[in-house]
């Protein structure tokens, strides 16, 4: 079990901490022995996994624009080789690259250094193996190896070779653009096109110079390109409100066709079309799914909780879809459209609201820049019949109010707290004249009404990692969400532990 210094460090089915000093407050946690200890436990771990002793391994590193990421990569690199395992340093590079070595490169497992959109200070580790990013339990026992003192022996066998892997990843992309879109002018299907692209100053500035550029793309007007670890423009973040206003400035000042605009590590996207429109959120889950679907008719798309009461109708009834709303995570999503596949459900696409996309076809990997690649070659195909892209979704309806609050809970056991508040809100919600409970939800409690009463939906749910109950309130109607939510705080104000 966890003690309370090493149980600091998941989140999730990552590793992050505290790795730069500059943030009054945070100090300083993911020391050098600290990630010195980690990068044994993962060596013991997938040592463990492959069957392998560690001198028999390969593992890749690969790292965002943090500051601290050079830094990081040198620890864990001489960890690496210290054991005796091959090393392939791939230096910056996307987070879904660092997953493709274990495909294209033959690696056993890969590191990839980053906190996604998190400040400056923060860094963190994520790692894969051929079979896609690990579980939490699998941190844990990483961590478990570093907190109990546990190393891998010795070893003199420990290489270390430098590979531009990320010219190999991009030139995957192109090559899925030149085939799909398949123009006559083959090797530049994107000429006449401008896209734009938002790299908020993270890894992602390779997709406008190796992937759009070099298939004939203008990209002139992009913005945040070069890649800078302090993030002095905007939080390199889809969901983050100034970030995409910047790229739907972006679009609107250069005159694009598309733009598109990633997080840090570029396991996340969004877009704007050419009218100024942002596709993110609901917008975006709905041009995946009408994507993935091609092909897969009557398939299931599994999604986070949270999405809009539109957008099942959207999937059900406009694209003759099934939509299976799950818990919030990505690999929640994932892992849920996994297992369906298992069970010989078709499913081609799980995608969470955050702009966490994974498709089948692409190994259920959560790749943005693979997201961005697929609107950019329906945007083409769309074209040749003279049509744009916001006909692709002309059918969705999109809620006239929405809000999220986040309420603190102040217990010690917040879990149980927020698992007790749920349990009880669900025995009142069903003794309320005109409160549906949904019944296909899998998380928290989701609970809709019709016109009179609010004319849409809560849910509340107990967050995935922290003391907090999310609320989120969408309504059809000017005024809603201030009526759903003055019935609901006449429950929430008989809790007890929760903050409101």
């Amino acid at each position: 079990m966890l003690n309370d210094f090493y149980k600091q460090f998941k989140s999730g089915t990552d590793i992050r901490g505290v790795a730069s000093e500059g943030v009054e407050g945070q100090a300083v946690n993911l020391t050098d022995d600290v990630i010195a200890s980690m990068a044994d436990g993962f060596v013991l771990w997938l040592s463990k996994k492959t069957g392998k002793s560690p001198d028999k391994l390969t593992i890749s590193v690969g790292r965002d624009s943090r500051i601290s990421g050079p830094h990081i990569m040198d620890i864990t690199t001489k960890q690496f080789t210290k054991s005796g395992a091959k090393v392939l340093n791939c230096g910056l590079a996307s987070t879904p690259s660092m997953f493709m070595t274990t495909v294209d490169l033959n690696c056993d497992g890969a590191l990839q250094i980053t906190a996604s959109h998190h400040p400056f200070n923060r860094n963190g580790l994520k790692f894969f193996t051929r079979e896609g990013g690990l579980e939490g339990s699998d941190i844990e026992k990483i961590l478990t190896y570093a907190q109990n003192d546990e190393h891998p022996e010795k070893s003199d066998k420990g290489t270390v070779t430098k590979v531009n892997y990320m010219s190999d990843y991009a030139k995957g992309l192109r090559e899925k653009i030149k085939k799909e879109v398949n123009a006559e002018d083959y090797d530049h299907p994107l000429k006449g096109f401008k896209i734009v692209v938002d790299a908020g100053n993270g890894a992602g500035g390779f997709y406008a110079d190796k992937v759009l550029s070099v298939l004939g793309a203008d990209t002139s007007g992009s913005r945040y390109l070069e890649p800078d670890g302090l993030f002095p423009n905007h939080v390199p973040n889809p969901e983050n409100a100034e970030a995409m206003a910047s790229i739907c400035e972006a679009v609107k000042d250069s005159g694009a066709d598309l733009g598109v605009i990633f997080d840090t590590d570029v396991d996340r996207g969004g877009a704007v079309d050419s009218k100024g429109n942002e596709i993110n959120r609901n917008r975006l889950v709905a041009v995946a799914a009408a994507i993935a679907l091609e092909g897969n008719e009557g398939g299931t798309i599994v999604t986070d909780s949270i999405t809009s009461s539109g957008l099942k109708d959207f999937i059900e009834k406009t694209l003759g879809g099934k939509h299976y709303r799950y818990r919030r995570g990505y690999k929640n999503v994932i892992d849920k459209a996994l297992e369906l596949n298992k069970k010989g459900i078709n499913c081609p696409l799980a995608i969470e609201t955050s702009g966490h996309a994974a498709m089948r076809e692409n190994y259920f990997l959560d790749d943005g820049a693979y997201l961005c690649t697929k609107i950019i070659i329906k945007v083409a195909q769309l074209r040749k019949d003279g049509k744009e892209l916001d006909e692709l979704t002309l059918a969705l309806k999109e809620p006239v109010e929405s809000r999220e609050i986040r309420f603190n809970i102040t217990e010690k056991d917040f879990r149980a707290c927020g698992e007790k508040i749920i349990s009880d809100l669900t025995e009142y919600a069903q003794k309320q004249s005109g409160w549906q409970v949904a019944d296909d939800n899998r998380e928290g409690i989701r609970v809709s009404f019709d016109e009179n009463n609010g004319n849409g939906w809560f849910l509340l749910r107990l967050s995935v990692h922290d003391p907090i109950m999310p609320l989120n309130i969408e309504s059809d109607s000017k005024g809603g969400v201030d009526v759903i939510y003055s019935k609901l705080y006449k429950f929430l104000k008989t809790t007890k532990g929760l903050e409101i």
